[in-house]
């Protein structure tokens, strides 16, 4: 886990981002959920707590039925209570994505019954068929839609039923299927009804909640014709029930239900074939020579691809110059598609036409990149992240994102040129410690195992931090400061992608909550902020912050702290941990943090200090210093940690260095102003000439 100040806290940066993503995207309603049967409520808490929600769901059911060549049809059946007006917003629009390249999406079924006894069918006019909000201006990718139900008229004590019926037949990875269903624990959904059939002589591994057995399980059929058919009937009596995951062995959380028709060496084979325009599938070759000459094929680059390599990388140095002049074009002048990974089947474009269009998701970036790299006689792979349990039901759907790797003999480098702004070897803190490897070789090799790989995500440059505050309180108790970041590391990541996805009309926003993430409170009048793409430098942003009344002279005396940012440390294991109860201290990758105040204050106040603080171990070090000078007060506060980790015997002085800090930070300056009642009976003008 990657330490971050509190000024940069993750959740509140990734909120940034993620606010700048909905300003341009619109929100779509997820998988299908929902249905309507009034039911009394259980108890008067219960009454309250539906009456709390803006819709209750009633029934949720979901019938998943797969055929042995891959093909599946899923049918959800929902009904909903809408509540109040929030819930008839909440449900006036129902969006679900889908490849039409190989899904279908159908309503056989959506119904209003209004609390005034009518009832009133959608008609097919309200149903409509657009472009993913992603890929309008990339027809590479239309494919890839979302398919919509305008339903108008809901209104509070109305009830809402639909049924969505989602049909795949050729999906690129067929005939291997899966699937993974979590039943409801958010205490908005009645009755969960859940549904799978499957054709018995297919192997398939299947995990299942020790929690929520299957209530039935009915088999059919003989032979080929044999099926398999699960149901469960999940209903919300009384306090809610424990269906948490009961595993142990399970790194993350692992769904109630999950099966799949593969093995996690045969879908590393697979992607990478999928991810490679060209190859041959090696279950479809029959000989082992002719496994071989497909492995040790070369990678064929077109001459339009091959000459843009050699344009790239003509004053590179070393092939690892020249793998960074790759990754700067696939990264910045390739645009990224922001669609969910998997979301084209894994299957890749050829890589001449992903550089005519200058646009590719992140499996065709890599597909471009590899073709690149080839041209150069230089090798890339892939791997995938989002998930890291090697005990889990094989599934794609469980990975999130691409990286790519490539080096030579001497050394290698993981990287991510979706991020577009992202600095070469910096891929995100999430990205977790373990990567699912995409290699078609594994397919020859004898043992197994090899697909999951260790990964590390130390940034390939010191991590630094720099945030130095200007400020001045006025005769009137306003502040007015200019707060200023330059940042190296994963900090800076966080930043680039939230002002690169910002429009720039909009960065005052972002500073806004940047600001309330370092504890200043007051309006933003101006920001400005480096270029995102300028990657080989640090980032940096600044914005000037008023606030009015910060300080009141009248109270004598004035109490204020440090305008720093609080810094953010790990969390300290209680003071008696010992090293059989508490694990290893992480302490993150290695960051140092500088923090400078200059504080201008009204001629004549007295100003106390407090008391500067040091602190020094081999993991970390911490000092602070405070001075008066003339009429301005200046305060600095720098820790650097060193190690990644300590040992868990080192918790109780671990406590007393973050007892330190902490103690440090909870000092405050005391402010004196003798003249303040004269001042304040002087007329304005007298006032403004002292």
């Amino acid at each position: 886990m990657t330490r971050l100040p509190n000024f940069l806290r993750p959740r509140l940066v990734w909120a940034l981002i993620l606010l700048c993503a909905f300003g341009r995207l619109p929100a779509r309603s997820q998988e299908p959920v929902s249905p309507a049967t009034k039911q009394a409520p259980k108890s008067p808490q219960a009454s309250e707590k539906v009456a709390e929600l803006p819709a209750l769901i009633e029934l949720l059911e979901t019938r998943v039925r797969f055929e042995a060549n891959g093909d599946s049809r899923k049918e959800v059946h929902t009904r909903v209570h809408i509540n109040n007006e929030l819930g008839a917003r909440q449900f006036a629009r129902l969006a679900f994505d889908y490849n039409r390249s190989f899904q279908q999406i159908e309503f056989p079924l959506v119904r209003v019954t209004h609390s005034d006894g009518g009832i009133a069918d959608i008609l097919p006019s309200a149903i409509s068929d657009q472009p993913h909000p992603a890929v309008v201006d990339a027809p590479a990718y239309q494919d890839v839609r979302v398919k919509s139900l305008r339903i108008l008229g809901l209104a509070p004590s109305d009830a809402l039923e639909y049924r969505v019926v989602t049909t795949t037949s050729h999906h690129p990875l067929a005939p291997d299927f899966w699937v993974d269903h979590t039943f409801d624990r958010s205490g908005i959904l009645s009755q969960e009804l859940f549904e799978i059939d499957l054709p018995t002589p297919r192997r398939t591994e299947m995990r299942i909640n020790p929690a929520t057995p299957p209530d039935s399980i009915d088999k059919s059929g003989k032979d080929d014709a044999a099926r398999t058919r699960y149901e469960w009937n999940v209903e919300a009596k009384g306090p809610p029930r424990d269906l948490q995951n009961t595993s142990r062995d399970s790194p993350q959380d692992e769904p109630d239900v999950a099966l799949s028709t593969e093995q996690w060496e045969m879908l590393s084979i697979r992607l990478d074939e999928k991810l490679t325009p060209g190859s041959k599938p090696l279950e479809t070759i029959t000989t082992y020579e002719e496994q071989v000459r497909e492995l040790s094929r070369k990678y064929r680059v077109d001459p339009e691809v091959a000459a843009k390599a050699l344009e790239l990388t003509k004053t590179a140095k070393g092939n690892r110059g020249r793998i960074e002049a790759l990754y700067d074009f696939v990264s910045q002048k390739i645009n990224t598609i922001d669609l969910p990974l998997g979301a084209t089947g894994f299957v890749a474009r050829p890589a001449k036409e992903i550089l005519a269009s200058g646009y590719a998701t992140q499996e065709d970036k890599f597909a471009l990149f590899t073709s690149l790299a080839a041209a150069l006689k230089l090798n890339a792979e892939a791997g995938l992240t989002g998930y890291y349990n090697a005990k889990g039901v094989p599934r794609p759907t469980v990975f999130k994102h691409l990286l790519i790797r490539a080096g030579d003999s001497r050394w290698l480098s993981w990287f991510d040129p979706s991020l577009q702004v992202a600095p070469f070897g910096l891929i995100p803190a999430n990205s977790g410690n373990c990567v699912f490897m995409l290699d078609r070789a594994f397919y020859s090799l004898s043992s197994t195992g090899h697909e999951w790989e260790k990964l590390k995500t130390d940034p390939p440059f010191p991590s630094t931090q720099r945030v130095t505050i200007s400020a001045a309180i006025g005769l009137d108790g306003a502040l007015k400061s200019k707060v200023s970041y330059r940042m190296r590391g994963q900090n800076e990541l966080l930043l680039r992608l939230a002002f690169h996805q910002t429009p720039r009309e909009k960065w005052s926003e972002v500073a806004q909550l940047l600001a309330l993430s370092d504890g200043f409170r007051g309006k933003i009048t101006s920001v400005s902020a480096s270029d995102p793409y300028a990657t080989k430098e640090p980032f940096t942003v600044e914005y000037e912050i008023t606030q009015p009344k910060f300080v009141d002279w009248s109270k004598k005396p004035v109490r204020i702290p440090a305008l720093l940012p609080q810094l953010g440390l790990p969390d300290s294991p209680a003071k008696t941990a010992s090293a059989t109860a508490t694990p290893a201290i992480d302490l993150g990758t290695p960051l140092d943090v500088e923090t400078h105040l200059i504080l201008r204050l009204p001629a004549g106040t007295v100003v106390r200090t407090p008391t500067g603080t040091a602190v020094e171990r081999d993991y970390a070090t911490f000092a602070s210093k405070y001075e008066v000078n003339g009429d301005a007060v200046t305060a600095s506060r720098h820790l650097n940690f060193l190690l990644r980790e300590i040992s868990a015997d080192r918790a109780a002085d671990y406590y007393t260095f973050v007892h330190a800090v902490q103690g440090d930070e909870g000092q405050r300056f005391m402010l004196e102003r003798e003249s303040v009642a004269a001042e304040h009976s002087q007329p304005e003008s007298a006032r403004k000439k002292n």
